[in-house]
């Protein structure tokens, strides 16, 4: 009796540690296009560690409130941290370019020669990070610490000073996305973003009046 007193408890002790766990799914890519096949992804806390596949994607078992892992030769090492939320993550690792780098990387199999010679020729605008944030703000915030944050009931961000010299209006730049002005620009995916070009005085007249605030030009990757 006491012998089945004592696993039971052990179970009961032993089982929330296991539902704490779960399978979070994710794909590796650079440059914003290329999946990177064949590299290691690790949990910290849950200590799972799996290769992504030929798609840089992967399933790997994490505790709650985890940290997934990309350490690899050629890129720069990658933290992300899981949240309740992240059934699925995406993640762009950063290619570090040197002649001994693009031995290793296509040596190793995570890009194929072809696919290295053309991102390097055509596709370093997306040698970024972008797909590692949830929104917009928080990756202008990390990126472009230059910029300030509105904050209340809509988010956006200003370029030059927080109010007008002659009101409290808050002074937010204009926005452009793939060529069009836009009021809003929560809307835009992180991931999807090939670059962001800031305007402070030179070639902003075009946008109009409340240009003197800045511009701020997104174009994403489907453009």
């Amino acid at each position: 009796m006491r012998t089945l007193t004592a696993i039971f408890l052990c179970l009961l002790i032993t089982l929330p540690a296991y539902s704490q766990t779960r399978v979070v799914k994710g794909k590796i890519t650079t440059f914003n296009h290329y999946p990177v096949q064949n590299v290691e992804v690790a949990s910290k806390k849950a200590k799972s560690v799996v290769m992504t596949d030929s798609l840089g994607q992967f399933e790997l078992e994490c505790s709650e409130k985890d940290v997934i892992m990309v350490k690899t030769k050629g890129f720069n090492p990658l933290n992300k941290r899981v949240t309740p939320k992240d059934d699925f993550i995406s993640a762009n690792l950063i290619f570090k370019d040197s002649k001994k780098n693009r031995e290793i990387v296509t040596g190793a199999g995570y890009l194929k020669p072809d696919q290295l010679s053309y991102a390097l020729a055509n596709l370093s605008a997306e040698n970024n990070d972008f797909c590692n944030y949830s929104d917009i703000f928080s990756l202008l915030r990390v990126n472009f610490p230059g910029l300030q944050e509105i904050g209340g009931g809509r988010k956006g961000v200003y370029v030059r000073g927080q109010k007008s010299l002659s009101s409290n209006v808050v002074n937010e730049a204009v926005y452009e996305v793939d060529g069009m002005i836009v009021s809003d620009i929560s809307f835009v995916v992180p991931c999807d973003i090939a670059s962001i070009n800031i305007l402070k005085s030179g070639g902003t007249t075009i946008y109009g009046p409340q240009a003197v605030n800045g511009v701020l030009i997104i174009k994403t990757t489907g453009h």
